[in-house]
C-alpha cells in the first residue's frame, strides 16, 4: 500500500512592525527568516501581507481593512495557513481565524512546532511538550476549534490530539509531571558535570544555523554530529573532548541555537539543558559572518544569555562561514570586528586549516591560569606519574637519586592535588 504524503501547507506571512521602530527597516529580512521557519516546518509560503501600525489592534492585531486584504490574499492564493511574525493574544488569533476562515499561527507557535518535530531525545521531547502545553493552556478554546476544523499539519503536532482534547486540570497535571521529570534530569546532569569539573570546558552558543554544529563536527572529528543548513537542525546538547595539541584538551559542547522572539516558555523549558552555558569556563559565541544582519543576531544571543544569567561569562566571538565572503568583504568585516569586539576569531569549517585559529585560541584560553612547575616524587609511584602525564603538559622528565623530576605546565588546582598526593611542586 502506498502512503500518501501530507499536503503542503500553503502559507501567507504577516508582518506588522510598529511605526517609527527599527523593525520597519528590517521587515524584509524578518519575513525572510519567517519564511525559512515555515519551510523548516514543512510549509510553502505563497504570499505576504504587511502593515505599519501605531499599536496592535486589541481585537485583530491588524486594522479592519488589512484583515479584509488578508482574507482576499488567502482566497487568491488558495492558502490554508496564516503565520504572524509577532505573538498574538488568544482572542486576536481566534478573531482573525473567524474573519479569514483559515488557521492562524504566530511566530512563537511556529517555533514550538518546529521544536516538536526536531526533538529526538526523551529530554528534548519533554522540554518541548512542556513549552507547548504552557503556551496552549490560555488558548484551549482556540486549539479545540483547530481540531474541529483542521486535522494534522503545522501547529497541531507535538503532544498529540489527545492532549489537546483534555481539560485544564489534566493539562496542569501533565505540566507538573513534566517539570518533576525535568528536575530529575537536571539533578542527574549536575552529577555528570561534577565528574568532569577539573576539565577546561567551552560551550558553543549562537544564533540558529550560525555553524556551531559544523565546528564541533570538524574539531571533534565526529561525523555523527548532525549538520543541516536549516534552522534548529539540532536541539540536544552534545559534548566532545577535543585534542588541542601540546597535551591539552577541551570539553566542547554544542547547544541549541537562539532566534529572534524565542518563546519564553521554550527558554524556561530548556533551562536545564542551557545550564551547560553557565557551567562553561568560556563561551564561544558563533556568528555567521556571511549574514547581512549578524549584528542584530549577536544582540539577540546576548539578550538570551543575559536571561540565562550568563552575561558575565568570558566570551570569545567566533565568526564562521568566512569562506562564503569575498576577500574584500572579509577584510572589511575583520577591520570592523577589531574595533567592535577585539580578539574575535575568524573560521571556516570547510577550508583546509580553517579552524586552526580557533584551536590556538582555545589552547591559550585553557592555559590561562596555568604555570610551569618542577614536580618531584618517587620513581616507583606509577599512579602519580600517569596523573601528571594525563592532566599536565609535560615538558621534560628525568630521574635523579630514585626520584622522578618532571617539568610541566599545570593548573593551580592540579598543583594542590599533587602536593596532597605526596609530590613536591615548585613553581
Amino acid at each position: 500500500m502506498i502512503e500518501l504524503a501530507a499536503p503542503v501547507e500553503r502559507t501567507i506571512l504577516v508582518g506588522a512592525p510598529r511605526k517609527g521602530s527599527n523593525a520597519k527597516h528590517q521587515m524584509g529580512e524578518h519575513l525572510e527568516e519567517l519564511e525559512r521557519l515555515v519551510d523548516t516546518a514543512g510549509g510553502l509560503v505563497v504570499g505576504e501581507v504587511t502593515q505599519q501600525i501605531d499599536k496592535p489592534n486589541p481585537a485583530t492585531y491588524l486594522g479592519k481593512g488589512k484583515v479584509e486584504e488578508l482574507r482576499q490574499a488567502i482566497e487568491d492564493k488558495n492558502a490554508s495557513l496564516v503565520v504572524f511574525d509577532d505573538e498574538l493574544s488568544p482572542s486576536q488569533g481566534k478573531n482573525i481565524e473567524d474573519a479569514t476562515g483559515q488557521r492562524v499561527m504566530d511566530r512563537a507557535e511556529l517555533i514550538l512546532d518546529i521544536f516538536a518535530t526536531r526533538a529526538r531525545s526523551s529530554e528534548a521531547k519533554m522540554q518541548v511538550e512542556l513549552a507547548q502545553l504552557q503556551y496552549m493552556l490560555p488558548r484551549l478554546m482556540r486549539m479545540w476549534a483547530h481540531l474541529e476544523k483542521f486535522r494534522g499539519g503545522i501547529g497541531v503536532r507535538g503532544p498529540g490530539e489527545t492532549q489537546l482534547e483534555t481539560d485544564r486540570r489534566l493539562i496542569n497535571q501533565r505540566i507538573k509531571l513534566l517539570k518533576n521529570k525535568l528536575d530529575d534530569v537536571q539533578t542527574s546532569r549536575v552529577v555528570q558535570r561534577s565528574g568532569r569539573r577539573e576539565a577546561f570546558r567551552a560551550s558553543l552558543v549562537g544564533y540558529t544555523n550560525a555553524g556551531k554544529s559544523s565546528i564541533l563536527r570538524v574539531m571533534g572529528n565526529a561525523p555523527e554530529v548532525f549538520v543541516e543548513d536549516r534552522l534548529f537542525a539540532t536541539l540536544d546538547p552534545l559534548t566532545r573532548e577535543i585534542d588541542l595539541g601540546e597535551n591539552s584538551q577541551v570539553l566542547l559542547t554544542d547547544t541549541v541555537g537562539f532566534i529572534r522572539k524565542l518563546p519564553h516558555n521554550l527558554v524556561a523549558s530548556f533551562r536545564a539543558t542551557l545550564e551547560e552555558v553557565n557551567e562553561a569556563d568560556l563561551l564561544l559565541h558563533v556568528i555567521d559572518a556571511s549574514h547581512p544582519n549578524w549584528e542584530e543576531q549577536r544582540d539577540v544571543v546576548d539578550q538570551v544569555l543575559a536571561e540565562l544569567g550568563a552575561a558575565e561569562k568570558p566570551v570569545r566571538y567566533v565568526f564562521s562561514k568566512i569562506d562564503a565572503l569575498p576577500e574584500a568583504e572579509l577584510k572589511g568585516l575583520q577591520a570592523r570586528a577589531a574595533n567592535l569586539i577585539p580578539d574575535s576569531v575568524f573560521v571556516s569549517s570547510i577550508a583546509e586549516g580553517g579552524l586552526e585559529q580557533l584551536r590556538r585560541s582555545l589552547l591559550a584560553a585553557g592555559r590561562a591560569g596555568t604555570r610551569v612547575a618542577e614536580i618531584r616524587f618517587s620513581s616507583s609511584d606509577g599512579k602519580l606519574l600517569a596523573q601528571v602525564h594525563r592532566e599536565a603538559d609535560v615538558i621534560e622528565q628525568r630521574t635523579e637519586n630514585g626520584e622522578l623530576i618532571v617539568t610541566a605546565r599545570l593548573a593551580n588546582n592540579l598543583a594542590v592535588r599533587l602536593r596532597r598526593a605526596g609530590a613536591t611542586v615548585k613553581c
